[in-house]
């Protein structure tokens, strides 16, 4: 192996049913660095950590660890421990009522202590060599989350930690935790520990990485040194783009602001998922929230659905105070919200396709005053013909569907509710490209319509294709909002990015 070169994975393939997963990536990891390993959701990241750690067996390729002779087999990820590779998730799993040594040592006391005091003291010299703020006898539960992730990371590390995965470790801290978490990277980073960085956030990237390496559909993009790697190359190369070859692409209407007074107003509006944000959309208009992913797009949706618990705010529809802290809430004011995650939030997988359909207006009407037989496959015939919904019958089992066809569901489920404002977040992903276009055209009339749509997508052009106005997010703050002239390709990235820092 390379002389420094603690981890070495190349040619690395793995092939799910239907699903190339990983394809020729190639992660090198050295002593004594922080690498961030970047891409957007299904570039590959979690399944490479997952063939790393041992969850999946790899299909193609080898990992060479430093010290060990030829290429590895890691199976489980009992084996990946035995090779030094240890990862710290995004979930904290240990046990919040075990004292903090006890979380350290649980299934790993055999042969090493006699005693509790044994190990409590090994503890202690543990946790003060890493200046983590933790005692071995305080209950673990009555430590913050940020003390709870290093102690996760004491354990991780102690013994011999060749390779320590950090998996969204940052992700429910704030700013102070943050930079604790960091300055006890930088001290494993001094002690020689390969240390590889999971994040969705990019001035974290940049406030603590050596390295960074890009995956996009399952292919490595590359490798980078962070001082040569500006953030709007960054975003570039995980969307996709050349910054050179980015074309503008025009709106038709670029003044979505058809109505003198909002329909919708937010100021301050949070929730226990999102920050203080401001937000408004005019009646006909088509906006839209961007970002990579992580930055906190859907969760303020899903804070003016009043899907998470709504912690702050003032909201006013038609200029008139109202009070939305639960989806019912929301949906008497005329919002609908197609989620992210159809399959988890949307679809009732075992339900017809018309009681799919006819769900949310039950809902608004009440239990106890059932919509009639005949009403129920007038509407659904209604909405399957309007959006060309393919199913055998409206009595289908939803689950049989294809994907683009269980979300027009979805979107049929809401325009029966004849909505206001309608929120779809993720509408096209993981559908075919007719379906996609089919989407487009159909926001876009609702539109004329009269109907305010915030659109989120993964994808850039479709933004541009669909929205009047983008409201750029990052690290869950709004950062940008552009509008006109400013709808280009270009001018999103670099927002994104910072500026083009």
């Amino acid at each position: 192996m390379e002389n420094g070169v603690v981890l070495s994975m190349r040619k690395i393939g793995k092939v799910f049913p239907g699903v190339r997963a990983l394809h020729n990536v190639d992660l090198t990891l050295r002593k004594g660095e922080i690498h961030a390993l970047m891409g957007e959701n299904g570039a590959g990241k979690s399944t490479l950590i997952k063939v790393l750690t041992g969850v999946y067996e790899k299909d193609a390729g080898e990992i060479h660890i430093d010290g060990e002779e030829g290429a590895i087999t890691i199976r489980s990820p009992q084996e990946a421990l035995s090779h030094g590779i240890s990862p710290v998730y995004q979930e904290i799993t240990l046990c919040p009522n075990l004292t903090v040594a006890e979380n350290m040592y649980i299934g790993r006391t055999r042969g090493l202590f006699v005693s509790q005091k044994e190990m409590e003291k090994k503890a202690g010299e543990l946790l003060a060599g890493l200046n983590i703020p933790a005692r071995p006898k305080q209950q673990l539960g009555s430590c913050s989350l940020a003390v709870q992730q290093m102690v996760a990371i004491a354990r991780a590390v102690d013994g011999d930690c060749k390779v320590l995965i950090l998996d969204e470790p940052t992700s429910s801290l704030d700013d102070k935790e943050v930079e604790m978490l960091f300055k006890l990277m930088r001290d494993l980073k001094a002690r020689g520990v390969g240390i590889l960085f999971v994040t969705h956030f990019l001035e974290q990237v940049y406030a603590v990485s050596d390295r960074i390496t890009v995956l996009r559909n399952g292919e490595l993009v590359g490798e980078y040194e962070v001082g040569k790697l500006p953030q709007v190359e960054l975003v570039a190369k995980m969307m996709g783009k050349e910054l050179e070859s980015l074309s503008v692409i025009k709106k038709e209407n670029p003044d979505g602001e058809k109505a003198s007074e909002p329909l919708y107003e937010a100021e301050g509006l949070s929730s226990s998922e999102s920050r203080p944000f401001d937000f408004h959309i005019f009646k006909g208009e088509v906006n839209g929230f961007t970002g990579l992913l992580g930055s906190g797009r859907s969760e303020s949706v899903r804070a003016i659905f009043g899907a998470d618990r709504v912690t702050g705010g003032k909201v006013r529809m038609n200029g008139r105070p109202v009070r939305i802290t639960k989806p019912y809430d929301a949906m008497r004011q005329g919002i609908a919200y197609l989620p992210e995650d159809r399959k988890r939030d949307g679809i009732i997988a075992d339900l017809s396709v018309r009681d799919n359909i006819l769900l949310a207006l039950q809902v608004m009407k009440g239990f106890f005053h059932p919509i009639s037989r005949a009403e129920a496959e007038k509407f659904a015939d209604e909405y399957i013909k309007a959006l060309e919904i393919k199913t055998a019958s409206q009595d289908t089992p939803v689950k049989s569907l294809s994907g683009g066809n269980q979300q027009k569901v979805i979107l049929a489920r809401w325009l029966l509710t004849h909505p206001r404002y309608l929120i779809l977040d993720e509408p096209t992903r993981g559908i075919d490209v007719g379906t996609k276009t089919e989407i487009q055209r159909l926001v876009l009339k609702l539109a004329e319509e009269g109907i305010s749509v915030t659109f989120i997508s993964s994808e850039i052009e479709e933004m541009l294709r669909t929205c009047s106005r983008l409201i750029v997010m990052r690290d869950r703050n709004i950062v940008g909002e552009l509008r006109g002239s400013e709808l280009t390709q270009e001018h999103v990235m670099h927002t994104i990015a910072g500026g083009g820092n």
